[in-house]
């Protein structure tokens, strides 16, 4: 088996001493307890996305600043845009009160030139997000770009775990991801569910990833299912129901395809066993 660890890199001197004092004032601003978020989240995004210019009150009381321009600049302030969780009839204002401006600050930092693509940068400033945004938030979380949350208040996150690129936690109903548990890119995680007939009956269930489980490309967990440890759901895949332990799950709907071999011997339990029980005279 050929291992491949990630590499090792380093920026210039001049820019990791940039990023890292810029980062270190984004974590000191947010934590002081007299941090206005949605001052904090406009004043943070006009710096990214208008740097050297005129301060934001002098561009919008500009009379030559234009109405495209004008539009553009009251998108910064998260007073002034809604997000698709506050349609939801279960939101919970006071909770999400504080945790918009950060939302938003997460979303249009992904869509600016410094949070794009870039890496390292993106890892520590969502990390920083993170621990004011989810209701626990374990040591080394690591996320990729245009990742969303529901709430995000409703959302449980264990010790080093990686969420890749275009990835949906829809936290409505819960969600609970263990310590190294791994999504990757564009897969889907539920925890709200609508009746097949009427729309807005919708019904909400906790979604658990538990330790060392792995969602893969593509792949859609449904609400309230339990994904047990150190089990994975393949690519494309759709689980409908609970995954054992250990197990690899294929298809829509997901099934158990195989067992993992470093399953503990206590937790193995085969396909072939499992038909066995299932068709006694075979």
């Amino acid at each position: 088996m050929a291992l491949h660890p990630l590499r090792k890199l380093a920026l210039p001197a001049t820019a990791a001493d940039t990023y890292e004092r810029w980062l270190d004032s984004i974590e000191a601003g947010l934590d002081d307890p007299q941090c206005d978020r949605n001052l904090f989240c406009r004043e943070t995004l006009y710096a990214l996305y208008y740097p050297g210019t005129q301060t934001y009150d002098e561009a919008l009381a500009n009379p030559a600043t234009s109405l495209t321009t004008r539009a553009a600049l009251l998108a910064l302030d998260p007073r002034n845009v809604t997000l698709e969780p506050e349609y939801y009839n279960e939101i919970d204002p006071v909770q999400y009160a504080p945790i918009k401006p950060l939302l938003w600050l997460w979303q249009s930092f992904d869509r600016s030139l410094v949070g794009g693509g870039n890496v390292d940068v993106g890892v520590r400033f969502r990390r920083i997000l993170a621990k004011h945004i989810f209701k626990r938030c374990g040591s080394n979380f690591k996320c990729f770009q245009f990742v969303e949350f529901s709430f995000g208040y409703n959302l449980e996150v264990g010790d080093n775990v990686v969420v890749h690129r275009h990835v949906l936690l829809d936290d409505r109903g819960g969600i609970e991801l263990g310590n190294r548990v791994s999504i990757a890119d564009y897969a889907n995680i539920y925890s709200h569910t609508h009746s097949i007939v009427n729309q807005v009956d919708v019904t909400n269930a906790k979604t658990i990833l538990a330790d060392g489980v792995r969602i893969t490309y593509h792949a859609t967990v449904l609400a309230g299912v339990h994904v047990g440890e150190e089990s994975m759901v393949g690519a494309c895949a759709v689980a409908t129901r609970d995954v054992r332990p250990y197990h690899v799950n294929l298809g829509i709907p997901a099934k158990s395809v195989r067992v993992k071999p470093n399953a503990p011997d206590a937790t193995q339990d085969t396909l072939d066993t499992a038909r066995r029980r299932k068709n006694p005279g075979e």
